[in-house]
């Protein structure tokens, strides 16, 4: 079955793709979740009108996505966390504490954007990853302290 994709999708196409796929991963995922369009004449017609729709929606997501990378490289965060007497941390940062940190400051990410291969456990500065879209590189930088005795 042929279907417009409206997203991009993983291994599948980019916006405004025609491709084939089974007719239930058309009809009972792609269709309803509004990831692409049912390949009518109808709609192959209106196919580079929809393209240039989708190619407007994501120049403006992309200028927002850009703002918001620089707001973030502007933030500073502190997260304090508790040590033992050899300076070792009790619990550790992760995306989680990220993401609720940010919120906090007003910028609204996904817990999966944050890109870390494991939970920070020591004390000082340090940069992660942001993955708010395939073209815009983002990094948050923050400093892990020890809790005031």
């Amino acid at each position: 079955m042929k279907v417009i994709l409206t997203e991009h999708i993983e291994n599948l196409g980019n916006k405004g793709d025609v491709v084939n796929v089974k007719r239930g991963y058309a009809r009972n995922y792609l269709i309803p979740r509004e990831y692409a369009l049912y390949g009518t004449p109808a709609n192959m017609k209106r196919l580079g009108a929809i393209q240039d729709e989708l190619k407007a929606a994501e120049e403006k997501k992309l200028a927002e996505l850009k703002n918001l990378a620089e707001k973030i490289a502007s933030i500073k965060l502190t997260f304090v966390r508790k040590v033992d007497e050899q300076g070792s941390m009790f619990g550790s940062v992760s995306e989680n504490d990220i993401v609720a940190a940010l919120k906090e400051q007003g910028v609204e990410i996904g817990r999966a954007a944050v890109q870390m291969e494991h939970h920070i456990k020591e004390l000082g500065d340090h940069t992660v990853q942001l993955r708010l879209h395939k073209e815009i590189p983002a990094s948050i930088s923050f400093t892990v302290a020890a809790e005031a005795e």
